[in-house]
């Protein structure tokens, strides 16, 4: 079941937009602190979000900015607003699709229906204990800054954010990296390895890789501090 988040300060429409999603099989959520909105639609981590544009905190479309750089989405802009400014500048925020309310129930669910399915498959923001991955596009995030990782760094810290806090192996990055553990270029490993390390150095993330001496490497967690911190 998809879980759709609705951010509408108008209390009769959300409740509308509720009974409409749970009638058509969805799972609806509903934003009803309007502080720190970006933060709570990471936690909730829909499949979609409806967004209103006039909003008492904070401006839907700053909003929608802030979504689309930490990776959230895709969001359907639906507000009473119906000039084609506000529906370019929408769009060009990075917004997926644009509707005007009043809104017709059946070309809602339709809209509804095209975006989840153009997403499916696309795996959401992956916790990495101090940052967030999006494994669709290598992009990290961390607090207000991003950073896109190529193809390599991505597929290293994707492992191990995937088996943290858990050691990984040699042979399983190279598996990631080549598609084989057989014949282990050491030194290539080691060479992706530090250009990893000093892409996260920008947002001074570097210490989270932890070499574990003879076994591998693994993300470095609360309880994990007392081994080697040797770098490569």
């Amino acid at each position: 079941m998809a879980k759709i988040t609705i951010v509408e300060d108008d209390l009769w429409m959300r409740e509308e937009l509720i009974d409409t999603l749970q009638k058509a099989g969805y799972e609806a959520v509903a934003i009803t602190n309007f502080r720190d909105i970006t933060q709570q639609l990471a936690t909730l981590a829909p499949d979609l979000v409806l967004l209103d544009i006039n909003l008492p905190e904070q401006s839907g479309f700053e909003i929608c900015k802030s979504l689309k750089a930490k990776g959230i989405g895709p969001i359907l802009i639906l507000t009473s607003r119906d000039k084609l400014q506000d529906e370019l500048h929408g769009l060009h925020l990075g917004a997926d699709d644009y509707l005007t309310k009043p809104c017709n129930r059946d070309r809602l669910l339709a809209r509804i229906q095209n975006l989840l399915r153009r997403f499916a498959g696309q795996r959401g923001l992956i916790d990495g204990g101090s940052f967030l991955l999006d494994p669709n596009t290598f992009t990290l995030y961390k607090g207000s800054h991003s950073l896109l990782l190529s193809s390599n760094e991505g597929k290293i810290l994707l492992a191990l954010v995937e088996n943290r806090p858990e050691i990984v192996t040699k042979s399983t990055l190279s598996e990631r990296l080549w598609g084989t553990a057989q014949y282990i270029d050491e030194n290539a490993l080691q060479v992706n390895l530090t250009r990893l390390r000093k892409t996260l150095r920008q947002i001074q993330l570097e210490d989270q890789i932890e070499t574990i001496r003879g076994q591998g490497y693994r993300l470095r967690g609360e309880g994990n501090h007392e081994m080697d911190k040797a770098n490569l």
